[in-house]
């Protein structure tokens, strides 16, 4: 099995270099750090997920979850790994030092992520319980918190994000779980969740659903659902009648359980209110969005894992001769790495997985002055998030299945066996364009809504912050042809909105969203376009100004190969969208016609 899974060195490169994380301790809740305490925290991160992970990322794959006697037992590494991060303090490493929380941005939380996910995905646990807590700490009262959220951010307890019915998917509108008062202040939960992930284990003491219910006689529609906290056991040990009533077998990530549970069997589930009744599916979406940044980083984690897995076997396979040496028979075989169509492949995944990291990176940072700056600085950032947080969650996720693929195909035959990882790394990630929001819901999100609102505002804050690196990148005669792409890559977008706002203004939005994913797609090509100019800025200037040798002149080297690998390979197919986007042919809307056959 490959023995990297990432690269310390291109994380530093993201967190320091280009985004300079410790920049954001002039915030006052952040500076009790530096860039010491950060890389400490990385460094410790990646110790667990050298010993208690990627050791056993087939183990925990091939032995997945099974219920018995209403018991979920899972592989007993996934204790030691959810115990080993509570003692480090991983899973409230956001959480502020009051709550028993490290007080770190989420750039650093988030890449701690990447590195345990990278590492082995089936241990997908740790990010819903600091989500869970999250949501308690944000919107719980003094008790609520005092009663559940220490034991979940020390790994003790498990947290998880109940929404799903199974007639209530992405339509959470429908949702029927109900919630009767009772004089105490509690809530009566009866209904049923499914593919609740981590809804059920033995690998801690108890589990806390954070979950939408409809209180007796509440508003229909999203109006009405409201938050609640449901443990599995209550504070004195008893069952709380949340019965496991299975567990899906899925495809991939079959390490964390995804349950179907129900509650009420017996009358007897009590749940307790988190803030004020029918706001729960606002309270939510601080979960949601939190956790679609955890997706596209799990999804560019696991396409980065199966990226050097490749890559390493490139180097060490041997297969023919290069093209201009085939009848040389009696020659050595050439390692396949020297092959154009395998450094293509490599390439295309270096270009997704890196291009994706840097990404989510920024909409980390974003997140973060979005929380701690004031005034106009705090509303721009928030705004600028709220915009590429579809792109954040889908370009990683879509783009890592093709790179995974690549990967695959990378090792040919043996890409297909048990015998190397990525046939596992494939199955995994193929689910991240679903959580949370599958890509058509990110696609509506980002046509319909953030491209629109505040006139407009958002786009042009991040159209003057690519303007800013493409200023940049013009003062270097190596990389002004690549600005200036990228120039014409704003144009582009502009026209296509231009060409499509009219049915806004006609009040056709089936037809304004009718290729809102292809959209989508277009639109985060133009995005990881803009964040590969920002790495080639820092180290083409790196070049120029401390001159490196060795390794570190071929990582500067590298990173500008790469992104003229992008900019030739991947931004051209922005001009097919754009044609398509265009096209006043339409051949996906329903007609009357249609509908008679």
């Amino acid at each position: 099995m490959a023995t990297t899974y990432f690269s310390k060195r291109n994380l530093h490169f993201l967190l320091h270099e280009v985004f300079k994380a410790e920049e954001l301790t002039k915030y006052a809740y952040f500076s009790a750090h530096d860039r010491e305490t950060f890389n400490l925290v990385l460094d410790s991160a990646t110790y667990i997920a050298d010993t208690l992970m990627h050791p056993y990322l087939k183990e925990v794959d091939r032995n997945q979850p099974e219920l018995k006697n209403g018991q979920v037992t899972v592989h007993p590494k996934v204790k030691e790994y959810i115990k080993a991060v509570g003692e480090a303090g991983i899973i409230g490493a956001g959480f502020p030092f009051e709550q028993g929380g490290q007080q770190l941005p989420e750039m650093i939380s988030s890449c701690i992520g990447f590195i345990l996910m990278a590492a082995n995905n089936g241990m997908m646990y740790i990010g819903l319980t600091s989500g869970a807590a999250h949501l308690v700490t944000s919107f719980g009262t003094p008790e609520l918190i005092e009663t559940y959220v220490p034991n979940m951010l020390n790994g003790k307890w498990q947290g998880t994000m109940a929404l799903t019915e199974p007639q209530a998917g992405s339509s959470l509108s429908d949702v029927t779980t109900s919630a009767t008062p009772q004089p105490d202040g509690s809530y009566k939960i009866r209904g049923q969740k499914v593919f609740i992930s981590a809804g059920d284990h033995d690998a801690t003491d108890n589990i806390i659903h954070l979950m939408l219910a409809r209180i007796d006689g509440a508003p229909k529609g999203t109006k009405g659902i409201s938050l609640f906290v449901v443990p599995k056991y209550r504070l004195d040990g008893q069952p709380n009648d949340v019965t496991s009533t299975g567990v899906y077998h899925k495809m991939g990530q079959k390490g964390v359980p995804a349950m179907h549970l129900t509650m009420g069997s017996n009358d007897d589930t009590i749940g307790y209110i988190v803030g004020e009744p029918h706001q729960g599916l606002p309270y939510m979406f601080q979960m949601m969005n939190e956790a679609r940044i955890g997706v596209g980083m799990t999804a560019a984690a696991i396409a980065t894992a199966a990226y050097h897995a490749a890559l390493e076997y490139a180097k060490e396979r041997p297969q023919s001769r290069r093209l201009n040496q085939k009848g040389q028979l009696d020659a050595p075989q050439t390692a396949i790495i020297n092959h154009p169509d395998v450094r293509r492949m490599l390439l295309f995944q270096k270009a997704v997985t890196e291009g994706s990291l840097s990404l989510l990176i920024e909409a980390a940072r974003l997140y973060d002055i979005s929380q701690v700056a004031e005034g106009e600085e705090k509303e721009n950032a928030f705004l600028l998030l709220d915009l590429l947080m579809p792109v954040a969650k889908s370009y990683p996720s879509e783009m890592g299945v093709q790179s995974v693929s690549q990967s695959l195909q990378t090792f040919g035959g043996y890409g297909f066996t048990e015998d190397f990882p990525v046939e596992q790394l494939y199955r995994d990630i193929r689910i991240t364009p679903i959580y949370e929001g599958t890509t058509g819901i990110q696609a509506q999100d980002l046509l319909g809504r953030k491209m629109t609102m505040k006139g407009g505002k958002a786009p042009q804050l991040l159209f003057a912050e690519m303007q800013r690196t493409i200023a940049e990148a013009s003062t270097h005669n190596d990389l002004k042809r690549y600005a200036d792409q990228l120039s014409d890559e704003l144009s582009r977008v502009q026209d296509v909105m231009k060409s499509l706002m009219p049915h806004v203004m006609q009040g056709d939005m089936e037809r304004y969203l009718s290729d809102a994913t292809l959209f989508l797609e277009f639109f985060g090509i133009v995005v990881v376009a803009w964040q590969w100019l920002k790495q080639a800025v820092v180290a083409q200037e790196t070049l120029l100004t401390q001159n490196p040798q060795g390794d570190e002149l071929a990582f500067y080297e590298g990173k500008l190969h790469t992104m003229k690998f992008y900019f030739h390979y991947e931004v051209p197919k922005t001009l097919g969208l754009a044609v398509r986007l265009k096209d006043p042919e339409v051949l996906t809307i329903v007609t009357e016609k249609e509908l008679a056959l």
